[in-house]
């Protein structure tokens, strides 16, 4: 199994009033084409920070973060920018969306943006469409974005996300502004873009969602302190029993 991303003593340091904070610490860990892994830990332990810095929205204080190969520590701004256009897909909690655009134009905006991707704007638009039909919201392709529920609005979100075919997918929080049904309905897209291949890093504080995934990984006070391989046969409220069980053992 190929490694999609690499971290390496990965630092980061913010200094405030004078005072020097090391959210990150020396962190270390890898990701396998194929994996859905999720990042866990308290408030303030450099969870969103993590996935910000090995991303490449944030720039690391130190370390290297080796994304399908390349060093994306050690690339320029624009190269980065690319890499980010047409190898990564993001979702976040807060669902930014442009509100003069439809859901569909959404969609496949990035598509449109990217220059690696040679594909024109109809087949662009077809491929948006088919990520639309397999999400269950095909029907709101013309909609504005104050048109649909919030989980149809994540689930465009996943769809934008996935106009570019990306390498790996980050999503900080993505169930975060959901209410149950809504965060079930959309990490059951997730569960189902994972099976078919796509490889995907997901910052959460939700034990039952976190439960779906792979492996999870615990950071706090900005080190890793546990990993915890899911992949064992079990039914899903006996996989969010045993991972919760060992979130307490490690003082979640």
């Amino acid at each position: 199994m190929a490694t999609v991303i690499e971290v390496k003593d990965l630092c980061k340091t913010y200094v405030a009033d004078k005072r020097q904070n090391n959210v990150l610490k020396n962190v270390n860990f890898k990701i396998e084409e194929g994996e859905m892994v999720a990042i866990m830990g308290p408030s303030a332990s450099g969870k969103s920070t993590l996935l910000y810095s090995v991303s490449g929205m944030d720039a690391p204080t130190s370390g290297s973060v080796i994304f399908d190969g390349k060093e994306i520590t050690k690339i320029s701004k624009n190269e980065l920018s690319e890499v980010r256009l047409d190898d990564m897909g993001f979702v976040f909690q807060q669902m930014f969306m442009m509100k003069n655009l439809s859901i569909l134009d959404n969609i496949i905006l990035p598509g449109v943006e990217s220059k690696k991707n040679k594909r024109s704007k109809k087949e662009v638009e077809e491929y948006g469409e088919e990520l639309m039909r397999k999400l269950g919201i095909i029907e709101a392709a013309d909609n504005d974005i104050n048109e649909v529920s919030g989980g149809q609005l994540q689930r465009a979100c996943i769809c934008r996300s996935l106009i570019n075919k990306p390498k790996l997918l980050f999503a900080d929080e993505p169930t975060g502004a959901l209410n149950r049904s809504n965060s079930d309905e959309v990490m059951n897209e997730f569960v189902k873009i994972n099976k078919e291949g796509t490889t995907i890093m997901m910052v959460t504080h939700d034990v039952k969602v976190a439960s779906r995934c792979s492996r999870v990984l615990y950071i706090e006070d900005g080190n890793i302190r546990g990993e915890y391989d899911n992949t064992k046969e079990q039914s899903e409220r006996d996989k969010e029993r045993a991972l919760n069980a060992w979130l307490i053992d490690l003082g979640w």
